[in-house]
């Protein structure tokens, strides 16, 4: 037995396509990145469909649409006991028993609170008996005995009561607060003995990144940051990047856990260009915003080599940024403003002329000469009074699949 080693059952697997199994999904990936050695167990599946890495394991009588588990729910959906049902427990036990006794982590999804295939559950519970389960962690995302729609499937008695009893030592996870109080009604315990570990969302996937941004939102940690500043403009110096550098350290001070990344690069060929871009990383260095300030040109795969990027990456720093920020001394147009109000991103500029005649009330304004304080305090103010951002920002913060993990998964496995 590898001592980090987990399971994960139910009776689905992907390529099988439902809330449960996009969980499942989300859950390998999770342990696999982790370096925890994973596999499914299901009774209908393919290895193909899962991330990479992961082991799966077939074994038909899981399932719930399986011919004899769906012969016998009619009777036991009655209040009946169908014959073959015991012999049925056996059979699944028998098969599990040498392929759960190989991990030290087993979750269980839905099958200890769903009457979809009952002699699955009562296998578990023989299991459970013989003690050869190791680390279980029963994973409750609906519950038949308080299903309006499904109450009337279950009965008083064996196997129906399997649903609603709670066992040690299997550890309880529900996906909510109002589960977590729903189950320790059903199960006749204090709520705190039932996890509430809520679902996640992968910003990657979400966001539609190609493969060339996710690396590049990695090595610049936007998705660990929780104000993001973007200036999608080139390094010179009608752009005022030192207001941006000074502003982004009036963040930092106020503790705002700021990014500001500036997606265009300086003119190589122009030393006098290159001179200024020099001049803004010592000011970066002074001001102690290496981290909270990147310049994309210096971003790449190798730190030592110049990075140029395309309007395809670039669309999609404008996707995890929370705010288009522009103080230029002075712009043609200003083509930023109608990119960011495509996307639904925050505007604060100076008064270019994309801004004053597009964007009017809708932009927020401010002058290149402002001070530094005014213009930070004018940001947090804006973003602070908007609902999509407070909204985007504490998702990002906790609700991330990995975030979630890191808090509230790897806790519960036993390593």
């Amino acid at each position: 037995m590898n001592a980090s080693s987990t399971a994960i059952l139910h009776y689905s697997a992907p390529p099988v396509v439902g809330g449960v199994e996009a969980v499942i999904n989300a859950h390998v990936q999770l342990l696999a990145a982790a370096g925890y050695p994973v596999t499914v167990v299901a009774g209908q599946g393919d290895a193909g469909a899962l991330p990479e890495g992961a082991g799966f394991v077939r074994i038909p009588e899981l399932d719930s649409q399986h011919p004899e588990v769906l012969e016998m729910n009619p009777a036991l959906e009655a209040g009946q006991m169908p014959a073959g049902f015991e012999d049925m427990v056996a059979r699944i036990a028998a098969s599990l028993k040498p392929v759960l006794s190989e991990f030290s982590n087993l979750i269980i999804h839905n099958v200890f609170t769903k009457h979809f295939n009952l002699p699955l559950t009562a296998a578990l519970y023989r299991l459970l008996d013989a003690g050869g389960l190791g680390n279980c962690i029963a994973w409750c995302h609906d519950f038949t005995w308080t299903s309006p729609h499904s109450r009337h499937k279950v009965h008083p008695g064996y196997p129906w009561d399997l649903l609603r009893t709670y066992r040690l030592p299997i550890s309880y996870v529900v996906v909510s607060q109002r589960r977590q109080q729903s189950l320790a009604g059903l199960l006749d315990v204090p709520a705190e003995k039932i996890k509430v570990v809520y679902n996640g969302v992968d910003p990657v996937r979400m966001l539609g990144l190609t493969q060339e941004s996710q690396a590049l939102v990695r090595r610049l940690g936007i998705l660990d940051s929780d104000l993001v500043l973007l200036m999608p403009v080139r390094v010179t110096q009608a752009k005022n990047i030192e207001l941006g550098l000074k502003v982004v350290a009036e963040l930092k001070n106020r503790n705002a856990n700021p990014k500001l990344v500036l997606t265009g690069p300086p003119d190589p060929h122009d030393p006098e260009n290159m001179a200024y871009y020099q001049s803004l990383r010592d000011l970066r260095h002074y001001l102690d915003v290496e981290n909270e300030m990147r310049f994309v040109y210096e971003s790449g795969p190798d730190p030592d080599e110049a990075y140029f990027i395309d309007l395809e990456v670039v669309g999609d720093l404008y996707r995890v940024s929370d705010l288009m920020f522009m103080p230029s001394h002075r712009e043609g147009f200003g083509m930023p403003v109608l990119e960011a109000g495509m996307v639904g991103l925050p505007v604060i500029t100076t008064a270019v002329p994309a801004a004053q005649e597009i964007g009017g009330e809708n932009v927020l304004l401010f002058e290149a000469g402002d001070p530094a304080p005014r213009v930070a305090e004018m940001i947090l103010a804006a973003l602070q009074a908007n609902p999509t951002y407070r909204h985007k920002r504490h998702v990002r913060q906790k609700y991330t699949w990995k975030a979630i993990f890191k808090r509230d998964i790897e806790p519960l496995l036993r390593k």
